[in-house]
């Protein structure tokens, strides 16, 4: 599906990097990341293949002990972070970060040079608290500088961004680990470097206003973390997209720190073996955040995630059942002859397509957040986001120690979570149907239909709209849905909204059922009723005014509700017209509809055109006619 919108096109993500108020951003948190990464890296491989080189160091729990101290500050300083980042100018914050890191580096370097763990675990630790003062700054960074058509591009450049700087800093700290002790000190000097990099980097990020300069900050990270929790639930639909990036989370580490002891004890391979793991993890998952912008018409496409959690499900069970049975050597493999067994490559595409799907997943929720809690609060949400991400990372370790002391091999676990992967999935389904809905809605449009969006720009991004549509087929109010990148109520038949089967989607949808008066009047005015309201609370709402599907393909005359409507509602009308579903298994063309099954095939073209907006003042039913007749055009509808 393609949209025409100003600013948007399919390479415009990739021009943001040629910009100011992005390209230097993207830069400070890249390398942040990967600085993140070489030194963690670096760290859990050399306590699990050079364990002798620190005292005291248990080399099969070391690397979900480095994962648990990590996010402990997420847990006891996100409250915190969020307060400042809406509290204090962005830029200037940004820049206090990283000369931070500077510091923390030199702390790192100094464990390495004298192999002391517990000046590691500290650096490990601030470097936590890094991320957790960068990460709220990061999010709520974007929105300031993106338009809401810019948003999915520019979060999916800098997932993309983050997981090829976890590749790089995967590679390096894993290849420069792989020299032990001789490499100890060029470990400390390169992120050293890697910081002062950042730091210089940072200087050429744009001014962003504080959110909300006369904020109190409430230094107990307790009771603050309670109340930005609070403050996260206010959205139903928000609060999920969190508990839905934190779940990723929880699947990620679980994933990530296993690999260093999946690629020794499992599959009988070396570090530079593991190295190709996580470089394979991480070229899917910022593949994957590349493709949201592809695949989700350059808008917020919440359709993705059960799609992503289906495809993270699947390949973390197969990659269960390709590792659980394989012999263990005598020997480590290296790379070479790791690559040249057959049921290594299964089992890196796994790695690929699981990360990928975590991709599809991810992009849009985080897109999802920005663009639906206030600007006022949105680094204390993102906050939110980061203590729920660090409570469940933390589980992530503790289940993984306990299944491993209680005889779990490592593919036994990947078998656990991606169980849990999919049980978490169906309850987040079901609690905002949303996104399943989405799904549905972005399967049928990538599938049986190719759909063109013109105009896509006059629905506006915020604020009360009424939509009028030609009514060709029964699959009108999905075409429209998916197209539109926020939220549509619908009005519709009240029989069709009662048919048993289909009466739990259409509740769900908040589809507002209509009869005419001399069938239903009570239901006709409740109908109005809702209508108002819902345009009162600043929501979209789709009439279909010629009032039932057209039998010929041609347009019928406008009924006189939507007068009805703007006399209480006076809201702008978008017109719409529908080109290409006359003659569709769905339309009535040749009879009854749905009789034939692929009438036209699969991947038919359709199209719908969105045109100029009409005040309600001159919304006459005749008007409007004219207007979704001209938008139609010669083409049949």
């Amino acid at each position: 599906m393609t949209q025409n919108a100003p600013g948007q096109s399919p390479a415009s993500q990739y021009q943001l990097l040629k910009q100011r108020r992005f390209a230097p951003f993207f830069w400070t948190q890249f390398l942040g990341a990967m600085n993140d990464n070489i030194f963690k890296i670096a760290f859990t491989s050399l306590v699990t293949y050079h364990t002798a080189l620190f005292a005291g160091v248990d080399g099969k729990t070391a690397a979900f002990l480095i994962s648990a101290i990590f996010i402990v500050p997420f847990v006891l300083f996100s409250a915190t972070s969020g307060q400042i980042a809406d509290k204090w100018e962005k830029s200037r914050l940004i820049r206090l970060v990283k000369t931070l890191e500077i510091g923390i580096m030199l702390l790192g370097t100094a464990g390495f040079y004298w192999h002391s763990a517990p000046l590691l675990y500290t650096g490990t630790f601030l470097m936590g608290l890094h991320s957790t003062l960068f990460g709220p700054v990061k999010y709520a960074y974007l929105p300031q500088h993106l338009n809401q058509r810019e948003l999915v591009g520019g979060n999916g450049m800098v997932e993309m961004g983050t997981f090829v700087a976890i590749l790089i800093g995967t590679i390096s700290g894993g290849e420069i680990a792989g020299l032990g002790e001789p490499g100890l000190l060029a470990i400390g000097g390169v992120c050293l470097s890697v910081a002062l990099a950042g730091r210089v980097a940072s200087h050429w990020i744009p001014e962003s206003a504080a959110a909300q300069a006369d904020l109190r900050i409430n230094w107990n990270p307790f009771s603050e973390t309670w109340r930005n929790l609070a403050l996260a639930r206010e959205s139903r639909v928000v609060f999920t997209g969190l508990l839905g990036i934190s779940w990723l989370w929880f699947l990620g580490a679980t994933f990530l720190t296993a690999f260093f002891n999946f690629g020794k004890d499992v599959l009988s391979a070396d570090q530079n073996v593991v190295t190709v793991m996580l470089a394979m993890f991480s070229i899917g998952i910022g593949i994957g955040s590349l493709l949201c912008e592809r695949l989700s018409g350059g808008r917020v496409e919440v359709g993705l995630v059960p799609f992503g959690s289906i495809g993270m499900t699947v390949f973390a069970v197969d990659l269960y059942f390709a590792s659980h049975h394989l012999p263990v050597l005598a020997h480590l493999q290296g790379v070479t002859e790791f690559l040249g067994r057959g049921v290594h490559w299964r089992i890196l595409v796994d790695l690929f397509l699981l990360a990928m799907f975590g991709g599809f997943y991810s992009v849009p929720l985080y897109a999802l957040i920005q663009s639906r809690c206030a600007p006022t609060h949105r680094a204390r949400i993102i906050a939110a986001n980061n203590i729920l991400n660090a409570l469940f990372m933390i589980a992530s370790a503790l289940m993984a120690m306990a299944l491993t002391h209680a005889g779990f091999s490592i593919p036994e676990i990947f078998l656990v979570t991606g169980l849990l992967n999919a049980a978490v999935a169906i309850y987040i389904y079901l609690l905002v149907p949303e996104f399943l809905i989405r799904f549905v809605m972005w399967l049928l449009l990538h599938t049986v239909y190719r759909i063109r969006v013109t105009g896509a720009e006059r629905v506006p991004d915020e604020g009360a709209c009424l939509l009028v549509c030609n009514h060709v087929s029964f699959v009108d109010a999905v075409v429209i849905g998916a197209s539109i990148r926020r939220p549509v109520r619908f009005v519709m038949d009240h029989r069709i909204s009662r048919i048993p089967l289909l009466a739990w989607f259409f509740r769900t949808v908040k589809a507002i059922p209509i009869a005419p008066a001399r069938e239903d009047a009570d239901t006709l005015a409740q109908a109005y009723e809702q209508i108002a309201k819902a345009l009162q609370a600043g929501e979209i709402v789709c009439l279909f005014p010629e009032g039932r599907l057209t039998d010929t393909g041609q347009m019928q005359p406008f009924r006189r509700g939507v007068e009805r409507i703007l006399s209480r509602s006076p809201v702008p009308v978008l017109p719409m017209a529908l080109r290409g579903l006359w003659g569709s298994f769905f339309s009535r063309r040749d009879g009854a509809a749905m009789t034939r099954p692929f009438r036209r095939g699969v991947l038919n073209r359709l199209e719908l055109v969105i045109g100029d907006p009409v005040s309600a003042a001159d919304a006459t039913p005749e008007h409007l006619r004219e207007q979704v007749l001209a938008l139609r055009g010669p083409w049949p509808c």
